[in-house]
């Protein structure tokens, strides 16, 4: 697994490829995807996930917790 995303409610949806939103397009079954932005505590803003369909989705990169 590489990401894995969260929606509003709670359902986690496991990526196993290097293209997280094509595959939730797929698994989803929908063809667009909007991105999903985050406001900062010091200002500006930082993409965090896309909305797809009823779905808001953050995604979280997956690492293995060994250190090289």
């Amino acid at each position: 697994m590489t990401h894995i995303a969260v929606d509003q409610y709670g359902q986690t949806f496991p990526l196993h490829t290097k293209h997280p939103r094509k595959e939730l397009l797929g698994y989803l079954g929908y063809k667009k995807a909007q991105r999903m932005f985050r406001d900062q505590v010091g200002g500006g803003s930082r993409h965090v996930g896309w909305v797809i369909g009823p779905h808001w989705l953050d995604v979280y990169k997956c690492e293995p917790l060994e250190q090289k």
